[in-house]
């Protein structure tokens, strides 16, 4: 016990309250979104691009972030993404353009990007010594999570309702800073030799951008115009690339051998799936709130807190011990199934409807669906994965869910737009738009849960898996 770490506790707390803003990161906006679309003069069709320019560098950065902290040391990493986490928020507060907004996203996705993979691999060194501690440890890490994403909901209405949607990026600042003075409590983690695929991370991030670019423009330009198939054909050039790039190269970031795992294909269909038909159904539900009902920021927030409570409850309490009766495959397929109702319930929504009726019991019933199916999702792929190459399947994991949110987003954005979300102040208008998105987020997750009840395989191991070591992991469930 002499390599013991007696700071290990508040170390802990360092990277727990990483994991909590980074988490935060992804839902703190979206009660914020329609005052900056009036500031900013955001489309109501680009106005996705705040919630996806992050999105898609977190996910398409993960599998980098995770690899240069393994070669530079991941507390060198962990200190260098709060920098850059810093910088991306002080951009996107001082944004006057939509542009610029933007581009401060971006910039807070990479930042994101170098914390996640380094944070987990700081908690591992710092608890590995003994397994009870490291089962601990990780439940309070997980834990982090949702209740990230529930004071994101809460404070973005706080701030954006009496003081400024500047004040949602503001709240980084003295917090990085807080937590970069606290780093050294954090152990020093040794490089190692070994080479970045810079250019398989730059293909895979550039495919996913023009993929998602390609989709929300389509409805402007005409899924049949030659901008949108040529942009269609690039992103799957590139996405081909990154492939034949991790084939080729010696150190790639994702070896393809992985994908021989068992169950790692499906569980990653599954959170594909699953990203694809929460997180629109998260961003039209803020935009109904607001646009359709009138509520205020705050009241946006504080309506969107009865489902991220639940969440926070389900996932840290009631899956695990589920999972160990039932296994992961009937919750996955279950929980899918769950949302897609919870879903179609939402899709009822009226321009003169209530929360107590057309919200608070549909969206209860989709986090239901949500919390059961994520945990057991991350579980599935990670159980078969040889020790050696546990992080590189959390790290695929974390990025198809990413992926699934991002081209979900922009393709229910897409259906919204053809149905008239897209006219502001006209409320059956905007309200049809917004059911067909709700619409089409069910469709994705029915199709994901029957897919998983009838093809993936069951294995008897899965019941009895350890849940906390799927619980770091849990970022964007809480959005």
């Amino acid at each position: 016990m002499s390599n013991v770490n007696p700071r290990r506790w508040w170390a802990l707390l360092v990277l727990a309250t990483a994991q909590f803003m980074v988490i935060m990161d992804t839902s703190i906006i979206g009660v914020a979104l329609p005052e900056m679309q009036k500031d900013l003069g955001f489309s109501q069709g680009g106005l996705q691009w705040v919630f996806n320019a992050y999105v898609i560098v977190f996910g398409g950065l993960l599998l980098l972030g995770g690899r240069l902290s393994d070669l530079v040391g991941a507390r060198r990493i962990f200190v260098t993404g709060w920098s850059v986490m810093i910088a991306g928020s002080v951009l996107a507060a001082a944004a006057q353009t939509a542009w610029v907004e933007i581009a401060g996203r971006a910039v807070q996705g990479v930042g994101g990007a170098l914390i996640a993979p380094s944070a987990m691999t700081l908690l591992m060194m710092l608890f590995m010594h003994d397994p009870k501690e490291l089962g601990k440890a990780m439940a309070l890490y997980g834990a982090a999570a949702p209740a990230g994403g529930t004071a994101g909901v809460f404070l973005g209405g706080v701030f954006t309702e009496w003081a400024s949607w500047q004040w949602v990026f503001v709240i980084y600042i003295p917090i990085g800073l807080a937590t970069l003075a606290a780093t050294r409590l954090l152990p020093e983690v040794g490089s190692r030799r070994g080479a970045v695929d810079v250019l398989g991370a730059a293909a895979v991030t550039a495919g996913l951008a023009l993929a998602v670019f390609a989709v929300v423009r389509a409805p402007e330009a005409g899924w049949g115009s030659t901008g949108t198939i040529l942009q269609l054909i690039g992103a799957a050039v590139l996405l081909a690339l990154f492939l034949v790039i991790q084939k080729s190269v010696r150190e790639p970031l994702m070896p393809l051998g992985v994908w021989r795992v068992p169950r790692l294909g499906f569980a990653n269909l599954a959170m594909t799936l699953l990203g694809a038909a929460w997180i629109p159904m998260w961003y039209f539900l803020n935009l109904y709130l607001q646009q359709v009902l009138g509520y205020g920021a705050f009241a946006s927030g504080a309506a969107l807190l009865p489902m991220t409570v639940l969440l926070m409850i389900f996932m840290t309490a009631v899956t695990a011990r589920l999972m160990a009766k039932v296994g992961a495959k009937p919750l996955i397929g279950g929980g899918l199934l769950v949302l897609a109702a919870g879903l179609v319930w939402l899709a009822a929504v009226e321009p003169t409807g209530t929360f107590l009726v057309d919200v608070l019991p549909a969206s209860l019933v989709a986090a239901l669906g949500m919390s059961l199916a994520y945990i057991p999702a991350m579980v599935a792929a990670m159980s078969g994965a040889p020790q050696e190459q546990a992080g590189l399947a959390s790290g695929i994991v974390n990025t198809t869910y990413n992926v699934g949110s991002a081209l979900g987003l922009a393709a229910l954005t897409a259906v919204a737009m053809s149905q008239g979300a897209d006219r502001l102040g006209n409320l059956p208008q905007l309200t049809e738009g917004f059911s067909a998105a709700f619409i089409g987020a069910a469709v994705i997750a029915a199709v994901g849960g029957v897919v998983t009840l009838l093809v993936m395989k069951s294995d008897g191991a899965l019941a009895t898996a350890p849940a906390q070591s799927a619980a770091p992991d849990g970022e964007k469930a809480a959005v």
